[in-house]
């Protein structure tokens, strides 16, 4: 039963770890549509398959399909175990896609000075916070104050190169908040920002995945899930002392039942 508990964990937490990945692909998802409709109209027509063109729901559906998926998992995962965790966790990625959405919204109407921008920055804020959050105080476990290593945790793996995990944290936090390029009007065009911004968030994913991975294998071998030895709740000495006392009480029964015998 522990075996098949621990198999099934494990699966799970594979599952979730990829779907964190896919969520890092927004950018790639939701260009999946742009390549076969410059196809079909035309690499002249190309710009009728932006997000100015009423086809928009179908680039945030694709885009954002990672997202929706992750809070589905946490919905489950939270009516399996009902650990508001979970809820908290879904709320994070139900934050993004309402992002995503006022995002799709603004770049439709492409006005810098509509109420979707506005919205745009207000949810983009919010969800960098809550996301950032979420990467160093669940995903890693870092910024304890009063850990072995100050704002990391008691334990880590690389310990010849701590201030790389310094450099992480601060490097998830600004790629975290990367979206700000958008806000100038005037600037590199909006498709080479967008690809930036891409590739900054596919950076991030790559450093946030060694010290995911870490926080997971240090958690495992505290919980005993990845270990070869798992302590007994009591001391062999103790063990021993009594499997002595019941051999000696078990001789001295035989003892008595031959005497008891030969009187006989």
């Amino acid at each position: 039963m522990r075996q098949f508990m621990s198999g099934t964990r494990r699966v799970e937490f594979a599952d979730f770890w990829m779907g964190d990945q896919f969520c890092s692909l927004v950018f790639t998802l939701s260009n999946l549509y742009f390549i076969p409709c410059t196809y079909t109209v035309g690499f002249d027509d190309w710009r009728q398959c932006t997000t100015s063109t009423k086809n928009w729901p179908v680039m945030f559906v694709v885009g954002t399909l990672p997202l929706t998926i992750r809070v589905v998992q946490s919905i489950k995962r939270y009516y399996d175990s009902r650990l508001v965790t979970h809820l908290v966790n879904g709320g994070k990625y139900g934050t993004g896609i309402v992002m995503y959405l006022f995002y799709f919204l603004w770049r439709h109407r492409t006005s810098y000075d509509g109420p979707f921008y506005a919205l745009y920055i207000v949810t983009a804020i919010l969800y960098s916070t809550y996301a950032c959050t979420w990467d160093f105080l669940m995903d890693w476990s870092m910024l304890k104050t009063r850990a072995k290593y100050f704002l990391l945790r008691d334990e880590v793996l690389y310990t010849n190169h701590i201030p790389l995990y310094y450099f992480a944290i601060a490097y998830n936090a600004l790629i975290r908040f990367a979206w700000v390029i958008y806000i100038p009007e005037k600037g590199p065009s909006f498709l080479l920002r967008t690809f930036i911004v891409g590739m900054l968030e596919m950076t991030r994913r790559w450093v946030w995945n060694f010290y995911r991975l870490e926080n997971e294998h240090l958690g495992n071998m505290d919980q005993y899930r990845v270990t070869r030895e798992v302590p007994l709740p009591y001391s062999l000495d103790e063990l021993d002392i009594d499997m002595d006392e019941d051999a000696e009480a078990e001789a001295k029964k035989d003892a008595e039942d031959m005497d008891a015998n030969s009187s006989s």
